[in-house]
């Protein structure tokens, strides 16, 4: 006897269709399963045969051989469990083999017949719809990431033994209704861009970064609110439109980060990694790969808190993904691709004690250690960051003042203003939606700017010591100011404000 069970497998954040192929025959008692089965995989047995054994069924003096194709792809992971327990029972003649079309099956099972969620459900439930297919079970913990896939018919199953009712026409299976899986609209967060005392030039470059999605570096001693303003800038971003929701909760779901938290994300992410993390945590790694915290941030925020602080791999991975949005991880089993469109938010200490620069403290530090201590922060990464400006501790009377300043409310509402008006120019161009992401040829042709302001383009280049690229990212930021303030066209005053956010491209006195 045989049977077949249509499943799938993770590739990055796409699913590949799987077909489970299993066979019994008199002999010897075996159970074997090939088509490049990771040890995972290879486990299957025992907890199929426990799970069996223990619901009543018993494969007695039998031969079973399992089929995973095609066979040239990598199994990995636990969720073949139901799909090959489905298939010895259909061979077996527990469930109607005719019960299997059509319907594809993922999940891990327990030794008792649990169903126990896996991770990556969302893609391989759309890898499942684009075949053709009409209707995918689930566990019942994965029910609500795969609800969200629109175009087909998701059943939660508890246990296996409600699986084999269902597929025998003697039970039924809750289902997973698409309605349950997206929120009316996300929550807003409990902190307010408010809250900060003071800093309102900080609050400033935080709506520019936030607005045209540039990249932002915060320099400033300890206690200076580095990290309470960085924190608040998901306050101030645009909310997660749906196709922006399903890409993060496809990398979330690979990540295994939704078994806690159902459903689609609807929050943008904000991820804080500490500097002590490796160059895989941060990329992704691992075996299968496995996102990092730059995809983890995919479509929110990145922050990097005691930028010099970090190993000088770490910061150098970080540059192809700032670049190119995506992350591509290649080992000898194959090469897979993840995205990665982040917003790195950082902050730096002025020098290795801090003080620098702070009127109440004593800075300990000559000048060579803080240059030397700067200069950890690789140059070729400063130079993606598009906003340099300092944080100075802030005076007792703009502490006594609290919560005068603007609401994060009133912020976003700019920002989101302004990111419709990049929508209508970046109309039809995927490549760049926002001004920080603009190329060379985009920034020719979207930033020009008077006689005037192009003079004091030139003597800040002569002056401050701008490079060329420096000079494309001050024009993205003076394009993003006049956006916020609803001006067509790019004028001094924008220009002007935008050289002021290039702090570490100074010319350091001699």
């Amino acid at each position: 006897m045989n049977a077949r069970v249509q499943s799938a497998v993770l590739n990055g954040i796409d699913g590949i269709p799987v077909d489970v192929e299993v066979d019994i025959s008199p002999g010897l008692s075996a159970f074997e399963i090939v088509g490049l089965p990771e040890a995972t995989v290879r486990e299957s047995r025992v907890r199929v045969l426990s799970a069996l054994r223990n619901l009543g069924h018993r494969a007695g003096s039998r031969r079973i051989t399992v089929n995973l194709a095609p066979a040239d792809v990598k199994k990995h992971g636990s969720l073949y469990d139901l799909p090959v327990a489905v298939g010895v029972l259909a061979c077996m003649e527990a469930i109607p083999a005719s019960a299997l079309a059509n319907r594809a099956l993922l999940g891990e099972l327990s030794l008792d017949g649990l169903v126990r969620p896996v991770p990556g459900v969302l893609p391989m439930v759309a890898a499942a719809r684009d075949r053709g297919i009409a209707e995918v079970i689930v566990p019942a913990a994965n029910a609500g990431e795969a609800a969200a896939v629109r175009g087909v018919r998701c059943m939660a199953a508890g246990t296996l033994q409600e699986l084999i009712g269902y597929l025998g026409g003697s039970g039924t299976l809750p289902e997973a209704r698409p309605d349950e899986a997206v929120a009316a609209a996300p929550q807003r967060l409990a902190i307010d861009l408010a809250d900060v005392c003071g800093q309102a030039h900080v609050k400033r470059a935080l709506e520019i970064a936030a607005a045209g999605r540039h990249n932002l570096l915060m320099v400033g001693p300890p206690g200076s609110g580095k990290t309470m303003l960085a924190r608040r800038i998901l306050t101030i971003l645009p909310d997660l439109t749906y196709d922006e929701s399903i890409e993060t909760t496809k990398v979330h779901s690979v990540a295994g980060l939704l078994r806690r938290r159902p459903g689609l994300v609807t929050q943008r992410p904000f991820r804080a990694p500490h500097h002590t993390g490796s160059a895989a945590s941060i990329s992704g790694g691992g075996s299968p790969p496995r996102p990092g915290e730059v995809s983890l941030a995919h479509n929110g925020v990145l922050f990097m808190d005691e930028l010099p602080e970090w190993r000088r791999d770490v910061l150098e991975a970080l540059r192809q993904p700032m670049e190119e949005r995506t992350v591509t991880i290649t080992r000898v089993a194959g090469t897979v691709t993840f995205p990665a469109d982040f917003l790195l938010v950082a902050a730096m200490n002025p020098c290795p004690c801090g003080w620098s620069g702070d009127p109440r403290h004593r800075c300990s530090c000559s000048p060579p250690e803080a240059a030397r201590y700067r200069s950890r922060a690789s140059g070729p990464l400063l130079d993606r960051m598009d906003l340099h400006v300092e944080v100075p501790a802030v005076p007792f009377r703009d502490l006594a003042r609290r919560g005068g300043g603007e609401s994060s409310e009133t912020v976003r509402a700019r920002v989101v203003r302004a990111a419709e008006v990049q929508a209508a120019r970046f109309a039809g161009d995927a490549g760049a939606r926002f001004n920080g992401r603009m190329d060379s040829r985009r920034v020719a042709s979207c930033c020009e700017v008077p006689p005037e302001a192009a003079r004091l383009l030139e003597a800040a280049m002569d002056r401050l010591g701008l490079s060329a690229r420096a000079l494309d990212r001050v024009l993205k930021v003076a394009r993003t100011i006049a956006d916020l303030e609803g001006c067509e066209r790019i004028g001094p005053v924008h220009v002007s404000e935008a050289i002021q956010y290039r702090l570490l491209d100074r010319v350091s006195p001699a």
